[in-house]
């Protein structure tokens, strides 16, 4: 399998079933093995993941988020103090039966009321995601921001209030990288420039992602 570098630790099993699967992603392996790293840390502080796109980015977004909610791959146990206080309530056991644990993930721009509102109200365009990131992020919160061409405005400006707010930025964007890439502390680039072709290499790259949060949270 392709060396990600002589330093990193031993490389997830699911970055090096990707490998295999599409070596074309090589050059990515090594931000998306430092994203990973990231999201573990500010998972177990009790941080919150934001992610945002537009179009289908955005899909792609509300897509990873669902993934990280519930089980992706294989079932989540409920932590045993959760099962009994769930166990305490009238339809506990149903409630114990079906809920899983998740890793916090919240979609910005899902709110429509908010963007349409922030449209209505404010004199620039495209403050909807920044707004919404502004009110809701706290320290130890990360921003994962999608945009296949890199310089989608709005994604660029949450970006930039997350990084003033101190977050961490992943970006995931196409080979240029666009305005994108330069705001972000981790930019995983997918090697091609059309639109849908990029999209197909970031379900890949994200699916990988969740696979390798998912070990790490709930166990292989």
């Amino acid at each position: 399998m392709p060396v990600l570098s002589p330093s990193t630790t031993p490389c997830p099993a699911a970055l090096q079933q990707l490998l295999k699967r599409q070596p074309a992603l090589r050059e990515a392996a090594k931000p998306l093995l430092q994203a990973f790293r990231t999201l573990s840390d500010r998972f177990r502080g009790g941080g919150t993941l934001y992610l945002c796109g537009n179009g289908g980015s955005m899909s792609d977004a509300l897509h990873i988020s669902g993934e990280l909610l519930k089980s992706y791959a294989q079932p989540r146990a409920l932590p045993e103090d959760l099962r009994q206080q769930l166990a305490a309530q009238p339809d506990g056991k149903m409630l114990a039966r079906n809920l899983e644990p998740g890793l916090r993930s919240v979609v910005l721009g899902a709110n429509l009321a908010l963007s349409s509102a922030v449209a209505n109200d404010m004199p620039d365009r495209d403050m909807n995601l920044a707004q919404e990131l502004l009110a809701l992020a706290r320290p130890g919160d990360v921003l994962l921001a999608i945009s296949a061409s890199g310089n989608a405005g709005n994604v660029a400006y949450a970006a930039q209030t997350a990084r003033a707010l101190g977050l961490s930025v992943i970006a995931l964007t196409g080979q240029d990288g666009g305005k994108l890439a330069s705001l972000a502390d981790i930019a995983i680039r997918a090697p091609a420039r059309r639109t849908d072709r990029v999209q197909e290499l970031h379900i890949q790259l994200y699916h990988t992602l969740c696979e390798m949060l998912e070990v790490e949270f709930f166990g292989d």
